[in-house]
C-alpha cells in the first residue's frame, strides 16, 4: 500500500525541520492537508509563496509513489481558506460593480487556482459573465467582469 498523502507531507515538514501535526480532509476539489505548526508563518511564507511551493513538493512526491494519486491542496494555519473568502467577497463585490454600473471591471492578475474560485464564485450569476485575460509580462491572467447581455 502506498504511503498516504498525510505521511509524506509530514515526513517531508521533519525532513525541513518543522515540527508540524497534518489532517487531512476531503474536499469537492480533492484532498486538503491542513497543517498546523507553531511556525505557521515560516511555512506560509511572503504572500504565501512558501505554501505553494510546499504544496507543489508534496504533490511531486505524491505522484512518484502513486502517479494516478490526485492533487492535493495544502493549507496552514486556515491561510489559504481565509484568502479564499477574501477572494470570493471580492468578486462578489465587483460583481455588484458590474449589475449597479454597468461597466466592465479587472481584477488583478491571479494565478490559476485563484481564477478557479473566483469563476466558480460567479458561474451562477445570471447578470455578469467572467472571462480571464493575459496580462503581458506575467505568467497570470486577469479576470474580466461584464454584464451578460
Amino acid at each position: 500500500m502506498p504511503a498516504s498523502n498525510k505521511a509524506i507531507l509530514e515526513e517531508l515538514l521533519s525532513k525541513l525541520g518543522f515540527d508540524a501535526t497534518v489532517e487531512e480532509h476531503q474536499l469537492e476539489e480533492g484532498p486538503l492537508l491542513e497543517v498546523k505548526s507553531d511556525d505557521a508563518g515560516r511555512l506560509i511564507g511572503r504572500k504565501g509563496q512558501t505554501l505553494v511551493a510546499l504544496q507543489y513538493l508534496t504533490n511531486r512526491l505524491i505522484f512518484q509513489k502513486d502517479p494516478q494519486a490526485p492533487k492535493v491542496l495544502l493549507d496552514v494555519a486556515n491561510y489559504r481558506t481565509q484568502a479564499r473568502e477574501a477572494l470570493i467577497t471580492k468578486a462578489r463585490e465587483a460583481a455588484e460593480k458590474v449589475r449597479r454600473w454597468g461597466d466592465i471591471v479587472e481584477l488583478e492578475p491571479l494565478n490559476a487556482f485563484d481564477r478557479f474560485i473566483v469563476h466558480n464564485a460567479l458561474k451562477d450569476d445570471p447578470t455578469v459573465e467572467t472571462h480571464s485575460v493575459e496580462v503581458e509580462g506575467t505568467n497570470k491572467k486577469a479576470i474580466l467582469l461584464r454584464p451578460k447581455h
